[in-house]
């Protein structure tokens, strides 16, 4: 059984240091990108003491499964630590709710891509023949197409330049972000509440899912030539 989950992520070693931090750093820095300001909005600006404090414990709890990765090195991946501490049927109920945690991300951000584009070309449509999909399904249908080779691809040193492609598209929002408020004489007028307590709640949620791809740090971590200088690139 324990075969039989194991991802085939972990048989290739290549992917040097820098691939690693393309790989970690998009792991965390689209879905933040998207869901802090929201975040903000929400529980003001005071609760980004919270996001600091998630961001130490996701720090810390990375570092001890570097650890028992270490100390055990048949550890490929979460699922094994799940095995070491609870046995087998500890490892299926964790593979069962990381694959429904990945497939409920997946969908969030494949409705959140829909919209956008939607919202972008708002009279998009697909003919073929007598058949028309109207924008929404259209777009919900490109994407997956898009997305999909991605998902057929076992190794993290090819996926790290499909990782880089998006860490530098978040920095190209952000600087656009920056450039139409600083430069163009948009500025910056919404000053937010200091601290709302209603919306704390919703802000420490958005926080969490910041940090929703915690689960891949072993697979990062084990697909390195040189593993024991990933402490650089935490």
């Amino acid at each position: 059984m324990a075969d039989e989950l194991r991802t085939p992520l972990t048989a290739n070693r290549g992917s040097s240091l820098l691939k690693a931090c393309f790989n970690g750093t998009n792991a965390f820095l689209g879905i933040g990108l998207l869901t802090v300001p929201y975040a903000l909005s929400s529980g003001g600006w005071l609760s980004l003491v919270l996001f600091f404090l998630i961001a130490a414990i996701s720090f810390y709890t990375g570092l001890l499964l570097k650890r028992s990765m270490d100390v055990d090195p048949s550890i490929k991946s979460y699922l094994d630590i799940a095995e070491r501490a609870f046995g087998t049927k500890g490892r299926i109920i964790v593979s069962k709710i990381m694959n429904s945690e990945l497939y409920l991300v997946a969908t969030g951000l494949l409705i959140l891509e829909v919209d956008n584009l939607h919202k972008l070309f708002p009279k998009f449509m697909v003919k073929i023949g007598t058949l028309a999909v109207d924008g929404s399904q259209s777009f919900i249908i490109l994407t997956a197409l898009v997305i999909l080779p991605s998902m057929l691809l076992t190794d993290l040193g090819i996926l790290s330049y499909v990782s880089a492609t998006g860490v530098f598209s978040c920095l190209l929002i952000l600087g656009s972000t920056i450039c139409v408020g600083a430069i163009n004489g948009v500025g910056f007028h919404a000053k937010g509440a200091l601290l709302n307590v209603v919306g704390i709640p919703t802000a420490i949620s958005l926080y969490i899912v910041c940090f929703a791809g915690h689960p891949v740090i072993p697979t990062i971590y084990i697909s390195m030539r040189r593993p024991y200088s990933s402490a650089r690139s935490c």
